[in-house]
């Protein structure tokens, strides 16, 4: 049974002065169940502290020597039938054989949430009936099975836009914000204490474009990222070359402009993926189009974003042709940012130094054609490259000194993988 009961809910549109349309849907929880809300998601905010302050080095431990449970999220136009589930053996890196999870359509990106016990995925279509007569895609939620890593289908909802590619749970495990890159847009949806999705709460509509006609035509949302503080969304706009930052309500679920709303990269860039530094005070974001890390700082108490510099993601910084880059991911110890190459068909090494700028520390093959995106353990001990075109997801060793990657020799078998996402097995 869902706590949280919505009133009436308040529409409104406006464009805002930095050319962004929003429409926004505000539903004001009744007084004793927003009561019962606060209380509910304090309480993993409550319980990490406690989990830092004073059992993190057991755990930390027990994590080391644990098994991950592996969930990969691909595109269902082959021969995959939706999201697959391994074991990885985290002294060895050796994957169990995979098995389906959950069948569905285009699962192409996964999240989890805080507690581990729900995972979500968008269904990256675009045929999904809207509430306008519009065409759009949708977000599902599922309970996790902590035996045998099974996932149960709770609901869906829809995306609020076409082609939704990314989505990612705010820390409290109340809110879902994602991304729609066909419909250019981002909507925020909040999550029953059941962990099943609500209605749309917050839907933004970017409009503009960029120099680049057949990719930047139209407005691309392209990843969303909440900040440390659970306060700030990022979303990386390709179509519009631009970072927009949104404030965060994780109580009422919705989203609403920052001021400063933005910051642009360099005409052309198309910014993908987003991710924080564990500190909190640096982010990065690959541009897909021109091949390049940017590395920015980011001020926590008023969201801006400010770049520090940018690196091209390939060796000698010369060109491949057709290369684009997909996922950016940060070491849990916030001293390496990696970057997978499609085309190139590598992941990207950068040393993080003290202030939050990059140096390259070198390429390593995927083994495999377009590795789309690649997930890190929460250790940080192995980094598993996902090939989309060659069916494969292949295990990396991370040295932890200098964040080079070492191959083990071991390859999971999964059609067409797009996300890799892990938990501990407890």
């Amino acid at each position: 049974m869902a706590t949280t009961k919505f009133l009436k809910a308040r529409v409104y549109s406006h464009l805002d002065n930095e050319g962004v349309r929003m429409q926004r849907i505000d539903r004001h929880p009744q007084p004793v169940a927003r009561l019962c809300f606060q209380l509910e998601w304090l309480k993993p905010v409550l319980g990490s502290l406690m989990l830092s302050c004073c059992l993190l080095p057991s755990f930390a431990a027990a994590q080391e020597s644990s098994p991950m449970r592996v969930y990969v999220g691909t595109y269902t136009r082959g021969d995959s039938q939706g999201i697959y589930t391994f074991t990885l053996d985290m002294k060895t890196g050796k994957p169990s054989e995979p098995k389906l999870a959950a069948e569905l359509a285009n699962p192409s990106f996964v999240a989890i949430s805080p507690d581990h016990q729900f995972l979500y995925c968008v269904n990256e279509v675009s045929d999904l009936p809207g509430p306008r007569g519009e065409k759009v895609g949708g977000v599902t939620s599922f309970k996790i099975d902590s035996d045998s890593g099974d996932l149960t289908k709770l609901n869906n909802q829809l995306s609020g836009g076409a082609g939704p590619c990314h989505l990612v749970v705010d820390s409290t495990g109340r809110c879902l914000v994602v991304a729609n890159y066909g419909g250019g847009s981002v909507a925020s949806l909040p999550i029953f204490e059941d962990g099943s999705l609500d209605e749309i709460t917050s839907f933004i509509r970017h409009i503009g474009s960029s120099v680049n006609p057949r990719r930047q035509e139209a407005p691309h949302a392209h990843s969303a990222n909440i900040d440390a503080n659970n306060q700030r969304v990022v979303v990386a706009d390709l179509g519009l070359d631009k970072l927009l930052v949104y404030q965060l309500n994780p109580e009422t679920g919705t989203l609403s402009p920052n001021s400063p709303h933005s910051v642009s990269t360099q005409p052309g860039d198309g910014p993908r993926h987003f991710c924080f530094h564990p500190n909190g005070k640096f982010a990065y974001s690959n541009n897909e189009l021109s091949s390049s890390l940017t590395a920015y700082s980011y001020d926590p108490e008023s969201g801006e974003l400010s770049p520090l510099m940018t690196k091209s993601t390939l060796p000698g910084n010369r060109e491949f042709e057709g290369n684009s880059t997909a996922e950016t991911l940060v070491h849990p110890s916030g001293k390496f940012v990696y970057v997978s190459n499609r085309g190139h068909n590598s992941i990207a090494g950068f040393r993080i130094d003290d202030d939050g700028t990059i140096e390259p520390i070198g390429h390593t093959s995927t083994e495999g054609e377009i590795p789309r995106n690649f997930g890190i353990d929460p250790t940080g001990t192995f980094l598993l490259a996902a090939n989309q075109n060659s069916d494969t997801i292949v295990v990396f060793r991370i040295n932890q000194k200098d964040g080079s990657l070492e191959p083990t020799g071991n390859v999971v078998n999964v059609p067409t993988p797009v996300c890799v996402r892990m938990i501990p097995i407890d």
